[in-house]
């Protein structure tokens, strides 16, 4: 078992609170991610996790066993760092064996898990070359693949993919989601990129200012933020957050242009979170019956067609949203619109930004 658990961990940098009373279970064999904007903590975790820093107050156990007072190469983790500190004067071969060397792996052992994983990470052609020979990807991907070829308790990635370009990067991510799942390894990832965090994580922590602010399924968060922090966090374009008032047998937000009628809405709920992909944008009428339940009418502020769907700016009112329809619809900047959305895909956000239930 490789399951690590945090115990009410705080570390501190001087007066910088990094970690914030984190307590949470990473489960056997599970993808989890951390995610977060700069500075909320994330690489922080790693390195309390790796050894490479000591928590302040609270206990972390990898595998049921304390390791506070453990060294790092006693934990037995294998660790990709951001910054990939390959060696420059050994060749990517010598790399990516150099960990089993150490260890005294017999030889023709070393060289399957290094034909291995140099096939699953495409980098057999470029073994011979040194370090300073090698593009940022591909020294990246190196620096994977001398993790990959141990046997660890665990996997921890520090953003490893973030320097490939964005078709390598996209190959990348579903090769080490299905490697993980091959090795039947934790695998503990950090990113700043939510596209990578929602496509490979079994579950995700979503950090800000070292506090962690919901834990859950790709999914589950997604469809069921705890907070306006969170709700913003993953979509893109991001959730729009709009002030809202209690109207007649609903709510109304965006001077009125919005009009949800669900008699359901909790009473303390000053805001309403509506996903982009949730609006739906249609021609305005002058008699404004056209388009049920619709409010008073928005003007197209921009129109950005993106192939298979378009991201459309809209001003309702005093406030700016941002509507995502299929394909490329005929719709023009500063055009009168109405615009709804199904009551059940409204979110409601009470005071101080929490998550309300109907």
């Amino acid at each position: 078992m490789a399951n690590i658990v945090f115990s009410n961990v705080t570390k501190r940098y001087g007066s910088t609170l990094a970690v914030d009373d984190a307590s949470f279970t990473v489960n056997d064999n599970e993808f989890f991610c951390f995610f977060g904007p700069p500075l909320s903590g994330k690489s922080t975790l790693l390195r309390l996790i790796l050894g490479l820093e000591v928590p302040d107050t609270g206990e972390i156990l990898i595998g049921g066993r304390p390791v506070n007072a453990v060294s790092p190469a006693e934990r037995n983790v294998a660790m990709v760092f951001q910054n990939l500190a390959l060696f420059p004067h050994m060749s990517a071969l010598e790399n990516v064996r150099f960990p089993l060397v150490e260890r005294r792996i017999a030889e023709a052992e070393i060289e399957k898990r290094v034909a291995d994983v140099a096939a699953k990470l495409h980098i057999g052609h470029i073994l011979h070359k040194p370090p300073a020979q090698l593009s940022g990807g591909e020294r990246q991907r190196v620096a994977i693949a001398r993790a990959l070829v141990r046997d660890p308790a665990a996997y921890l990635m520090d953003d490893p993919i973030s320097a490939l370009d964005a078709r390598l990067r996209e190959e990348t991510r579903v090769e080490l989601k299905r490697i993980q799942r091959e090795l039947g390894k934790t695998l503990v990832y950090v990113t700043h990129d939510q596209e990578e965090a929602m496509s490979v994580a079994d579950r995700i922590a979503i950090l800000e200012n070292g506090r962690i602010r919901q834990i859950g399924a790709p999914a589950e968060i997604y469809d069921r933020p705890a907070s306006t922090y969170v709700a913003r966090m993953l979509g893109s374009p991001m959730m729009n957050i709009l002030a809202s008032v209690r109207g007649e047998g609903g709510v109304e937000a965006a001077d009125g242009t919005i009009r949800i009628a669900d008699k359901a809405a909790p009473a303390d709920a000053v805001e309403i979170g509506l996903r982009p992909e949730d609006i739906k944008v249609r021609p305005w009428s002058d008699d404004g019956r056209a388009v049920a339940g619709a409010g008073r009418p928005a003007r197209v502020f921009e129109v950005e067609p993106l192939g298979g769907y378009t991201v459309v700016t809209l001003a309702a009112g005093q406030a700016r949203l941002r509507a995502l329809l299929r394909g490329q619809p005929d719709i023009r900047p500063d055009a009168m619109v109405a615009i709804s959305c199904e009551p059940a895909r409204v979110h409601y956000f009470g005071q101080g930004g929490g998550a309300l239930a109907r």
